[in-house]
């Protein structure tokens, strides 16, 4: 390294050479918002692009209710869950310590004033999400965010609603805009068709935006290479050094290249390599399921059913249908269980839907950890930094992660929006 580099508020050379490890919606964004800082990047992943849940999930882009997974309604899934594999939220039954460390802190977190305060932490970088999709867009990302015409939150009574329209106050009350409209089922079928007449009642979200996360994060890698940066698929990294003077990134393939960053972007699997570099948060995978269906009436937008916890998203001219929150080993195989209660909760709600001809099944890990809040900075060493733990969020706040990210990288400022989210807490 030479002496002339400019140096960060950390006392280090401003980083050239960065590795990024992973090459979902966080890792690319990371790696896209680093460039534009003038850094070469060099991006590692297991698979591939969007290989892990960046591509299958619901693909929303809801700054709005993006909110702390751990909240008192998760509570009263407790006992059911643990019993019944149907249940939108499942807990199997486990002995390994780690797990059960997240759970217990998963639950201490599930309280109102905890809630209130993750909340609190999130609102900063929500209300920047949307604004840095823009960024990418601006900067020649070759894909479109799709306007939400229709986002409907939909129930089968007023009764139901009740759970959602009071937390959209919690979530005012944190400083969170958000518009909305208490709808009745015929009003919300007259906007959306494909609602079946068991839906009685239902609140249309505004200024909400979805994406097909898929082809999205493909354009997104498109653009890092075409950009100069370097993407290799195949590249397990199994270990990563600070010498002191850059950071050895080696891969299980053989390889090893030196750097003077690197950025933990791993989704699940953060802890494995975060964990030597003092990360003590447990990342606990919190795996969706989806599949896609042919439908009469393709919605103009997101269809939200909250209390059975199922999300529907137009993707081309098909219906993705996503749902589960199943806390168990992100290499654990598909469960066609959680493929068969998502279409049973979903069949009756739904008109015109083929739930039996079903494509595209698949599952992917959500990195969930205990207090609902991402792992965003510098770990123990300056020169290695985490980026995941987004819960359910990552396709929303991955642009403003890599946004956020970079400026603290480069500059080696804290910056106010991630404090609430050190990696070392």
């Amino acid at each position: 390294m030479s002496s002339s580099r400019t140096v960060t508020a950390a006392g280090l050379p401003v980083p050239q050479r960065v590795a990024v490890v992973g090459a979902g919606m966080v890792g690319l964004s990371t790696a896209w918002f680093l460039q534009e800082h003038g850094v070469e990047v060099t991006v590692l992943d297991r698979e591939g692009v969007a290989a892990g849940s960046s591509w299958g999930n619901a693909g929303w882009l809801t700054p709005g209710i993006a909110t702390p997974l751990p909240e008192p309604a998760v509570l009263k899934y407790g006992i059911r869950a643990v019993l019944s594999p149907s249940s939108p939220v499942y807990v199997p039954p486990s002995a390994d310590p780690k797990f059960l460390k997240f759970v217990t802190g998963f639950t201490a977190h599930s309280t109102m004033k905890a809630w209130k305060k993750a909340m609190g932490s999130l609102v900063p970088v929500n209300d920047l999400s949307l604004e840095s999709f823009d960024l990418l867009k601006a900067g020649g990302v070759q894909a479109d965010t799709r306007e939400a015409k229709s986002f409907l939150a939909s129930y089968r009574t007023e009764a139901e609603r009740v759970t959602l329209l009071e937390e959209i106050e919690h979530i005012h009350a944190a400083g969170q805009s958000i518009e909305f409209e208490a709808l009745t089922g015929d009003q919300a079928r007259a906007i959306e068709p494909s609602l079946s007449d068991e839906i009685g009642a239902a609140i249309l979200l505004k200024g909400q935006r979805f994406i097909d996360p898929g082809s999205y994060v493909h354009a997104l890698a498109d653009s890092v290479k075409a950009r100069g940066g370097k993407i290799l698929d195949a590249a397990t990294v199994s270990d990563i050094r600070d010498t002191g003077a850059g950071v050895v990134v080696t891969t299980a393939e053989g390889s090893v290249e030196e750097f003077d960053a690197a950025v933990l972007a791993t989704g699940a699997w953060l802890g494995k390599l975060a964990r030597r570099f003092g990360v003590k948060n447990v990342v606990q995978a919190g795996r969706g399921y989806s599949f896609s269906v042919e439908i009469d009436h393709v919605p103009n937008g997101p269809v939200y059913f909250p209390a059975q916890r199922v999300a529907c998203t137009p993707i081309g001219d098909r219906l993705r249908v996503a749902g589960m929150m199943e806390f168990r080993k992100p290499e654990a195989a598909l469960d066609q269980r959680r493929i068969q209660a998502i279409a049973e909760a979903a069949r009756p709600l739904l008109r015109g839907a083929d739930l039996d001809d079903r494509q595209d099944e698949w599952v992917g890990s959500r990195p969930c950890t205990v207090d609902g809040l991402p792992l965003i900075g510098a770990t123990k060493s300056p020169r290695v930094f985490a980026a995941g733990g987004h819960g359910m969020w990552g396709i929303t706040l991955g642009p403003v992660t890599g946004r956020l990210l970079a400026q603290a990288m480069v500059t080696g400022k804290q910056v106010d929006q991630l404090r609430p989210f050190d990696p070392m807490r």
